[in-house]
Protein backbone atom coordinates (compact mmCIF):
# COMPACT_ATOMS: atom_id res chain seq x y z
CA UNK A 1 0.00 0.00 0.00
CA UNK A 2 1.14 3.54 -0.72
CA UNK A 3 1.91 6.42 1.61
CA UNK A 4 -0.41 9.23 0.53
CA UNK A 5 -0.69 12.79 1.84
CA UNK A 6 -3.97 14.66 1.39
CA UNK A 7 -3.75 18.44 1.63
CA UNK A 8 -7.18 20.00 2.11
CA UNK A 9 -9.94 17.83 3.56
CA UNK A 10 -13.06 19.85 2.90
CA UNK A 11 -16.13 18.32 1.25
CA UNK A 12 -14.19 16.77 -1.62
CA UNK A 13 -10.86 16.18 0.09
CA UNK A 14 -12.37 14.35 3.03
CA UNK A 15 -14.16 12.01 0.64
CA UNK A 16 -10.95 11.28 -1.27
CA UNK A 17 -8.96 10.69 1.93
CA UNK A 18 -11.66 8.47 3.41
CA UNK A 19 -11.84 6.38 0.25
CA UNK A 20 -8.07 5.88 0.21
CA UNK A 21 -8.12 4.87 3.87
CA UNK A 22 -10.76 2.21 3.22
CA UNK A 23 -8.50 0.80 0.50
CA UNK A 24 -5.68 0.26 2.96
CA UNK A 25 -3.34 3.16 2.21
CA UNK A 26 -1.39 5.02 4.86
CA UNK A 27 -2.86 8.53 4.74
CA UNK A 28 -1.44 11.69 6.31
CA UNK A 29 -3.44 14.92 6.38
CA UNK A 30 -3.14 18.66 6.54
CA UNK A 31 -6.01 21.11 6.57
CA UNK A 32 -6.16 24.83 7.26
CA UNK A 33 -8.78 24.11 9.94
CA UNK A 34 -7.38 21.15 11.93
CA UNK A 35 -10.80 20.14 13.27
CA UNK A 36 -11.75 18.91 9.78
CA UNK A 37 -9.14 16.15 10.15
CA UNK A 38 -10.72 14.64 13.26
CA UNK A 39 -13.24 12.26 11.58
CA UNK A 40 -10.49 10.95 9.30
CA UNK A 41 -8.09 10.59 12.22
CA UNK A 42 -10.69 8.35 13.85
CA UNK A 43 -10.45 6.16 10.73
CA UNK A 44 -6.66 5.90 11.03
CA UNK A 45 -5.34 8.94 9.16
CA UNK A 46 -2.47 10.95 10.65
CA UNK A 47 -3.10 14.72 10.96
CA UNK A 48 -0.01 16.91 10.58
CA UNK A 49 0.69 20.53 11.53
CA UNK A 50 1.88 21.61 8.06
CA UNK A 51 1.74 20.50 4.43
CA UNK A 52 5.43 19.64 4.66
CA UNK A 53 4.78 17.43 7.67
CA UNK A 54 2.06 15.56 5.79
CA UNK A 55 4.14 15.22 2.63
CA UNK A 56 7.35 13.98 4.24
CA UNK A 57 7.97 10.41 3.10
CA UNK A 58 4.81 10.23 0.99
CA UNK A 59 4.77 8.47 -2.36
CA UNK A 60 1.88 10.64 -3.56
CA UNK A 61 0.73 14.05 -2.37
CA UNK A 62 -2.79 15.11 -3.34
CA UNK A 63 -4.01 18.69 -3.03
CA UNK A 64 -7.71 19.59 -3.07
CA UNK A 65 -8.01 23.27 -2.19
CA UNK A 66 -10.04 26.24 -3.35
CA UNK A 67 -7.90 28.41 -5.64
CA UNK A 68 -4.44 29.52 -6.78
CA UNK A 69 -3.64 31.23 -3.48
CA UNK A 70 -4.44 28.10 -1.49
CA UNK A 71 -2.51 25.99 -4.00
CA UNK A 72 0.56 28.20 -3.56
CA UNK A 73 0.25 27.83 0.19
CA UNK A 74 0.17 24.02 0.26
CA UNK A 75 2.90 23.48 -2.34
CA UNK A 76 5.24 26.47 -2.37
CA UNK A 77 5.22 28.02 1.11
CA UNK A 78 8.24 27.64 3.38
CA UNK A 79 6.43 24.75 5.10
CA UNK A 80 4.77 23.62 1.88
CA UNK A 81 4.79 20.11 0.48
CA UNK A 82 7.55 20.60 -2.09
CA UNK A 83 10.00 21.43 0.67
CA UNK A 84 9.61 17.95 2.16
CA UNK A 85 8.72 15.53 -0.67
CA UNK A 86 11.20 12.78 -1.47
CA UNK A 87 12.74 12.69 -4.96
CA UNK A 88 10.54 10.90 -7.48
CA UNK A 89 7.33 11.35 -5.48
CA UNK A 90 4.21 12.41 -7.35
CA UNK A 91 2.42 15.72 -6.76
CA UNK A 92 -1.23 15.45 -7.81
CA UNK A 93 -3.16 18.72 -7.98
CA UNK A 94 -6.87 17.93 -7.95
CA UNK A 95 -7.93 21.50 -7.22
CA UNK A 96 -9.56 23.67 -9.86
CA UNK A 97 -6.78 26.18 -10.36
CA UNK A 98 -5.81 28.45 -13.22
CA UNK A 99 -4.02 27.10 -16.26
CA UNK A 100 -1.01 29.26 -15.48
CA UNK A 101 -0.88 27.90 -11.94
CA UNK A 102 -0.77 24.33 -13.23
CA UNK A 103 2.20 25.16 -15.46
CA UNK A 104 3.94 27.01 -12.62
CA UNK A 105 3.57 23.99 -10.33
CA UNK A 106 4.93 21.69 -13.01
CA UNK A 107 8.08 23.82 -13.26
CA UNK A 108 8.45 23.94 -9.47
CA UNK A 109 8.10 20.18 -9.08
CA UNK A 110 10.58 19.45 -11.86
CA UNK A 111 13.10 21.72 -10.12
CA UNK A 112 12.71 19.49 -7.05
CA UNK A 113 13.10 16.23 -9.02
CA UNK A 114 9.41 15.39 -8.52
CA UNK A 115 6.59 14.28 -10.80
CA UNK A 116 3.52 16.48 -11.35
CA UNK A 117 0.00 15.69 -12.55
CA UNK A 118 -2.99 17.98 -12.83
CA UNK A 119 -6.15 15.98 -12.18
CA UNK A 120 -9.14 18.20 -11.40
CA UNK A 121 -12.36 16.37 -10.63
CA UNK A 122 -15.89 16.12 -11.95
CA UNK A 123 -18.41 14.86 -9.41
CA UNK A 124 -19.58 15.86 -5.97
CA UNK A 125 -18.61 14.71 -2.46
CA UNK A 126 -20.59 11.41 -2.57
CA UNK A 127 -18.68 10.33 -5.68
CA UNK A 128 -15.38 11.38 -4.09
CA UNK A 129 -16.14 9.24 -1.03
CA UNK A 130 -17.12 6.28 -3.24
CA UNK A 131 -14.07 6.58 -5.49
CA UNK A 132 -16.32 7.21 -8.48
CA UNK A 133 -15.26 10.68 -9.61
CA UNK A 134 -14.22 11.52 -13.15
CA UNK A 135 -10.62 12.73 -13.16
CA UNK A 136 -9.56 15.17 -15.89
CA UNK A 137 -5.87 14.51 -16.27
CA UNK A 138 -2.92 16.32 -17.79
CA UNK A 139 0.42 14.56 -17.35
CA UNK A 140 3.58 13.32 -19.02
CA UNK A 141 3.06 9.67 -20.01
CA UNK A 142 5.74 8.34 -17.66
CA UNK A 143 4.34 10.28 -14.70
CA UNK A 144 0.80 9.16 -15.48
CA UNK A 145 1.93 5.53 -15.54
CA UNK A 146 3.36 5.88 -12.02
CA UNK A 147 0.23 7.56 -10.66
CA UNK A 148 -2.40 5.57 -12.55
CA UNK A 149 -2.99 2.90 -9.85
CA UNK A 150 -3.82 5.55 -7.23
CA UNK A 151 -5.82 7.67 -9.67
CA UNK A 152 -7.83 4.58 -10.58
CA UNK A 153 -8.65 3.94 -6.92
CA UNK A 154 -9.84 7.54 -6.59
CA UNK A 155 -12.11 7.51 -9.62
CA UNK A 156 -14.66 5.73 -11.70
CA UNK A 157 -13.21 7.12 -14.92
CA UNK A 158 -10.03 8.87 -16.01
CA UNK A 159 -10.01 11.18 -19.02
CA UNK A 160 -6.43 11.83 -20.11
CA UNK A 161 -6.37 15.08 -22.11
CA UNK A 162 -2.65 15.34 -22.80
CA UNK A 163 0.36 16.95 -21.17
CA UNK A 164 0.33 18.93 -17.91
CA UNK A 165 -2.22 21.74 -18.00
CA UNK A 166 -4.59 19.95 -20.36
CA UNK A 167 -6.79 18.52 -17.60
CA UNK A 168 -7.02 21.91 -15.91
CA UNK A 169 -7.80 23.59 -19.24
CA UNK A 170 -10.78 21.32 -19.84
CA UNK A 171 -12.00 21.67 -16.25
CA UNK A 172 -12.10 25.45 -16.64
CA UNK A 173 -13.87 25.20 -20.00
CA UNK A 174 -16.36 22.77 -18.48
CA UNK A 175 -17.13 24.99 -15.49
CA UNK A 176 -17.57 28.08 -17.66
CA UNK A 177 -19.93 26.04 -19.86
CA UNK A 178 -21.83 25.26 -16.66
CA UNK A 179 -22.03 28.96 -15.82
CA UNK A 180 -23.47 29.67 -19.29
CA UNK A 181 -25.97 26.83 -19.04
CA UNK A 182 -27.14 27.70 -15.53
CA UNK A 183 -27.44 31.40 -16.34
CA UNK A 184 -29.50 30.63 -19.45
CA UNK A 185 -31.77 28.33 -17.42
CA UNK A 186 -32.23 31.06 -14.80
CA UNK A 187 -33.16 33.60 -17.47
CA UNK A 188 -35.68 31.19 -18.97
CA UNK A 189 -37.27 30.42 -15.59
CA UNK A 190 -37.40 34.10 -14.68
CA UNK A 191 -39.10 34.96 -17.98
CA UNK A 192 -41.58 32.07 -17.63
CA UNK A 193 -42.47 33.38 -14.17
CA UNK A 194 -43.18 36.87 -15.49
CA UNK A 195 -45.39 35.40 -18.20
CA UNK A 196 -47.22 33.27 -15.63
CA UNK A 197 -46.57 29.78 -17.00
CA UNK A 198 -47.77 26.92 -14.79
CA UNK A 199 -44.83 25.84 -12.64
CA UNK A 200 -45.41 22.07 -12.67
CA UNK A 201 -45.89 22.02 -16.42
CA UNK A 202 -42.80 24.19 -16.81
CA UNK A 203 -40.66 21.78 -14.76
CA UNK A 204 -41.91 18.79 -16.75
CA UNK A 205 -41.34 20.51 -20.07
CA UNK A 206 -37.82 21.67 -19.21
CA UNK A 207 -36.71 18.39 -17.65
CA UNK A 208 -37.95 16.27 -20.56
CA UNK A 209 -37.19 18.68 -23.39
CA UNK A 210 -34.23 18.86 -25.79
CA UNK A 211 -32.28 21.19 -23.51
CA UNK A 212 -32.47 18.91 -20.47
CA UNK A 213 -29.14 18.13 -18.79
CA UNK A 214 -27.88 17.24 -15.32
CA UNK A 215 -27.75 20.97 -14.53
CA UNK A 216 -31.34 21.45 -15.68
CA UNK A 217 -32.61 18.45 -13.75
CA UNK A 218 -30.75 19.57 -10.63
CA UNK A 219 -31.81 23.20 -10.73
CA UNK A 220 -35.05 23.80 -12.66
CA UNK A 221 -37.45 23.11 -9.79
CA UNK A 222 -35.12 24.70 -7.24
CA UNK A 223 -35.02 27.91 -9.28
CA UNK A 224 -38.78 27.98 -9.73
CA UNK A 225 -39.22 27.51 -5.97
CA UNK A 226 -36.45 30.04 -5.23
CA UNK A 227 -34.36 27.69 -3.11
CA UNK A 228 -31.05 25.86 -3.25
CA UNK A 229 -30.68 22.57 -5.06
CA UNK A 230 -31.11 19.34 -3.12
CA UNK A 231 -27.51 18.46 -3.93
CA UNK A 232 -25.17 21.41 -4.19
CA UNK A 233 -22.75 21.41 -7.08
CA UNK A 234 -20.58 24.52 -6.90
CA UNK A 235 -21.10 27.61 -4.83
CA UNK A 236 -21.58 30.90 -6.64
CA UNK A 237 -18.17 32.04 -5.44
CA UNK A 238 -16.36 28.97 -6.76
CA UNK A 239 -18.10 29.13 -10.14
CA UNK A 240 -17.22 32.81 -10.38
CA UNK A 241 -13.58 31.94 -9.68
CA UNK A 242 -13.51 29.09 -12.20
CA UNK A 243 -15.17 31.22 -14.88
CA UNK A 244 -12.69 34.03 -14.24
CA UNK A 245 -9.78 31.63 -14.63
CA UNK A 246 -11.25 30.30 -17.87
CA UNK A 247 -11.72 33.77 -19.35
CA UNK A 248 -8.14 34.63 -18.43
CA UNK A 249 -6.92 31.43 -20.09
CA UNK A 250 -8.95 32.20 -23.21
CA UNK A 251 -7.41 35.67 -23.40
CA UNK A 252 -3.92 34.18 -23.12
CA UNK A 253 -4.71 31.96 -26.12
CA UNK A 254 -6.23 34.83 -28.14
CA UNK A 255 -9.83 33.63 -27.86
CA UNK A 256 -12.90 35.78 -27.27
CA UNK A 257 -15.78 34.29 -25.28
CA UNK A 258 -18.64 36.83 -25.31
CA UNK A 259 -21.30 34.37 -24.13
CA UNK A 260 -19.04 33.13 -21.36
CA UNK A 261 -18.23 36.71 -20.38
CA UNK A 262 -21.93 37.51 -20.00
CA UNK A 263 -22.47 34.50 -17.74
CA UNK A 264 -19.39 35.43 -15.74
CA UNK A 265 -20.70 38.95 -15.23
CA UNK A 266 -23.84 37.49 -13.59
CA UNK A 267 -21.74 35.38 -11.26
CA UNK A 268 -19.38 38.22 -10.45
CA UNK A 269 -22.36 40.35 -9.38
CA UNK A 270 -23.93 37.53 -7.38
CA UNK A 271 -20.67 36.60 -5.64
CA UNK A 272 -20.57 39.98 -3.91
CA UNK A 273 -23.49 38.97 -1.68
CA UNK A 274 -24.08 35.24 -2.28
CA UNK A 275 -20.63 33.68 -2.67
CA UNK A 276 -21.38 30.73 -0.37
CA UNK A 277 -24.80 29.96 -1.87
CA UNK A 278 -25.54 27.13 -4.30
CA UNK A 279 -24.86 28.30 -7.84
CA UNK A 280 -28.53 27.98 -8.76
CA UNK A 281 -29.23 31.04 -6.62
CA UNK A 282 -27.92 33.05 -9.58
CA UNK A 283 -31.60 33.36 -10.48
CA UNK A 284 -32.05 35.86 -7.66
CA UNK A 285 -29.52 38.18 -9.27
CA UNK A 286 -31.13 37.73 -12.68
CA UNK A 287 -34.63 38.37 -11.32
CA UNK A 288 -33.43 41.52 -9.61
CA UNK A 289 -31.89 42.96 -12.78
Amino acid sequence: MAKIACLGVGKMGSGVAGNLLTKGHHVSLWNRSPAACEPLAAMGAVPCPSPAGAAAGADFVISIVSDDTASDRVWLAEDGALAAMKPGAVAIECSTISHGQALKLEAATKACNLRYIDAPMNGGPPLAAAGEMILLVGAAPDDFAVAEPVLTEMSGRILQFGEVGAGTAFKLINNLLGAVHISALAEAVALAGKIGLDNETLVEAIETGPCASPHVKRLARAMIEDRGADQQNLSIGLREKDSRYCLSMAKAFGASLPVGQTAYDWYQTASKTQADQDDGFIIQTIRAD
